[in-house]
């Protein structure tokens, strides 16, 4: 796992741009602890920084082609970030094809690919990635993403070219990029709806998932290569459990192969669960010893728990007796609130995010927890998705959710998303943003992208838009959390739940076979129920942990008190001061729920952060 920059210009000669290109590659060096590299030609520049995981001596990047054009330069070039877990059959395939290999890595099996099987090569990998492909030949740029956007990859258009990176700090360490914020911008902060493509600084953009960005002679063109279709499904009960189940197995084996440690991330809960299982199974069956795992908890949570709506027990216990059932060699990560609301962590986490999204002390928590497994390993397996991909969250089974005109995750809570996100905007703000009718229209263009079945009764038609909007809408912003939290401790996370044989597979699966038990996730649990103990089997589904220490809150008040206290805060244009003070006076009668932070509390905050630490101008 990596981190990419670029250059691209069709009007100017980059071949003196090393100071430039070096200052953007230097930004993603915790993406890539490990080593780095430039590669510059008269109109494009690749950089890179590399977190070594496969052939640690041979992978170095950017990688090029040994063959050249006559005047020398290789006919192409890559730089890469991710994993193409079906890189040893592509190897074998391209080798009988003719093709020569002086590595072990898959970053070379890309480059082969693309000279062998040209541009729509990509169809064939199966992973997570995100990379720049330079073809000499044509002196055109590709960029491409992968199907479910695991890997991030941004973009920011010059007038004859482009300049890209797996971070906007890659992008914004050029001179001639801008960090603007526009009412748009602002609406996609608050909205809790991931857009693809979109971001909140002007002119600054995501290649969407599923597709490739082809630069060529300074124009720009976007091809999707890769998208959810609808399919009958025909298989049974009984086939369709097996096929989720072998896919698992073949998934979890792929994602398993790494040079270096590797570990899994354990709640306790069905996924997580499922993963560890799986992968301790597979090193059992190869003679191998006990995978690590890690979870996360916080001080005193255990011994002061309360029932909440979404968690009816913490998940210590659940993951001790599937530690005990499987055999892992497990740690627990255990955090307080002077690491949770530490200035430090929470400005390491803005960084990270280099945006200002977050979802209150989830950022801080999984930071700290990558920050501590990384100090005995370098990769990790996720659960991440599975409840996108097989209906876990609760706004699938309620019908006030299922039926809202809205998004599903919209639909539930007293109080709506908008409001929340909006209580401490200044009012006229509030009334320019017209949040609702934006979230509206996103709502109307997702829902036009659900593919359609003939024959789809009513009920499964609706819970096919669900899944979609999930999949599309929802999914990406978790998605995005783990990748910058992860790899700015030097963590590469891989998610087998988003593996695209398994996501095409399950989204056709009639919603009456996907809830076959009358509980969520019953395709997931029935393939893999044998393996866990009956505790987690029958556990109810419950979300990432927070933390249940009012002292947490109150540390967040403390900040933003600190915030309207000081006249240069940039956030201050924005706020209705008088609704801020009210909120610092009122007492805090316990531990806020992870949305009414993460949209309500925290907002004001994390909007001055990020203003603060990218000069970010505001624009209306």
């Amino acid at each position: 796992m990596c981190g990419i920059v670029g250059w691209v210009d069709f009007a100017r000669d980059l071949s003196a741009e090393q100071r430039t290109v070096q200052a953007m590659v230097d930004t993603m060096a915790l993406r890539g602890p490990d080593e780095e590299g430039v590669w510059i030609r008269p109109r494009v520049a690749l950089g890179h920084r590399r977190l070594s995981v496969i052939d640690l001596e041979g992978g170095k990047q950017p990688m090029v082609t040994p063959e050249t054009l006559p005047d020398g330069t290789p006919l192409a070039a890559v730089s890469y970030s991710g994993e193409v877990y079906n890189f040893t059959e592509l190897r074998a395939e391209l080798a009988a094809a003719g093709h020569r290999f002086r590595t072990r890595s898959d970053t070379e099996v890309v480059l082969r690919a693309y000279l062998e099987w040209g541009a729509d090569f990509v169809e064939r990998l199966n992973g997570m990635f995100a990379f720049a492909l330079w073809d000499a030949r044509s002196e055109e740029l590709l960029l491409y993403r992968d199907r479910l956007g695991v890997k991030p990859l941004f973009y920011y258009p010059l007038r004859d070219g482009v300049l890209f990176g797996s971070e906007p700090k890659a992008i914004l360490a050029h001179p001639d990029s801008r960090a603007v914020l526009t009412l748009d911008g602002l609406r996609d902060v608050l909205s809790f709806v991931r857009v693809p493509g979109q971001t909140p600084m002007k002119d600054l953009y995501e290649v969407r998932p599923g597709h490739v960005l082809r630069v060529r002679d300074g124009h720009r063109s976007e091809q999707r290569y890769w998208a959810l279709e609808a399919r009958p499904h025909t298989d049974d009960l009984p086939a369709t459990v097996g096929t989720v189940r072998a896919l698992l197995e073949d998934i979890v084996a792929r994602q398993m192969v790494a040079d270096v440690p590797l570990c899994s991330l354990l709640s306790g809960g069905l996924d997580s669960s499922a993963l560890t299982a799986l992968a301790q199974r597979g090193l059992n069956s190869a003679g191998g010893g006990r995978i690590r795992s890690f979870s996360v908890d916080f001080v005193g949570q255990v011994e002061n728990f309360a029932p909440e709506p979404l968690r009816e027990a913490p998940d210590a216990p659940f993951a001790a007796e599937l530690v005990r059932h499987v055999g892992t060699d497990h740690r627990v990560i255990l955090l307080d609130n002077a690491e949770l609301a530490s200035p430090g962590v929470r400005s390491a986490v803005m960084r990270a995010w280099d945006l200002p999204y977050g979802e209150g002390d989830l950022g801080p928590s999984l930071y700290l927890l990558f920050r501590a497994l990384r100090a005995e390993s370098t990769v990790a397996l996720s659960g991440e998705s599975a409840d996108e991909v097989f209906g876990g969250y609760l706004w699938f089974h309620d019908r006030r959710a299922v039926e809202a005109d809205t998004f599903p995750w919209h639909a539930l809570g007293e109080r709506p998303v908008t409001e929340l996100s909006t209580a401490f905007l200044d009012p006229d703000l509030t009334a320019e943003l017209r949040l609702p009718e934006y979230v509206a229209d996103q709502y109307r263009t997702a829902l036009a992208e659900v593919p359609r079945l003939a024959g789809e009764s009513a009920g499964e038609r609706r819970m096919r838009c669900a899944s979609h909007l999930n999949i599309t809408r929802f999914m990406p912003m978790l998605l995005d959390r783990k990748d910058r939290l992860s790899m700015a401790a030097g963590v590469e996370v891989r998610v087998p739940f988003c593996d695209h044989r398994l996501v095409e597979y399950v989204f056709n699966v009639p919603w009456s076979m996907k809830t076959y038990d009358g509980r969520e996730k019953s395709l997931l649990r029935g393939a893999v129920a044998e393996l866990l103990p009956e505790s987690v089997v029958r556990r109810r589904k419950a979300p990432y942990p927070s933390t249940q220490d009012a002292g947490y809150d109150r540390a967040i008040r403390q900040e933003l008190g600190k915030i309207v206290a000081e006249p240069a805060s940039p956030v201050l244009p924005l706020l209705d001061l008088d609704a801020v003070r009210r909120h610092l006076d009122a007492p805090v009668d316990g531990a806020s729920s992870m949305l009414v932070r993460g949209l309500h509390h925290e907002t004001p905050a994390r909007l001055n952060t990020w203003l603060d630490a990218y000069g970010v101008a505001l624009e209306r």
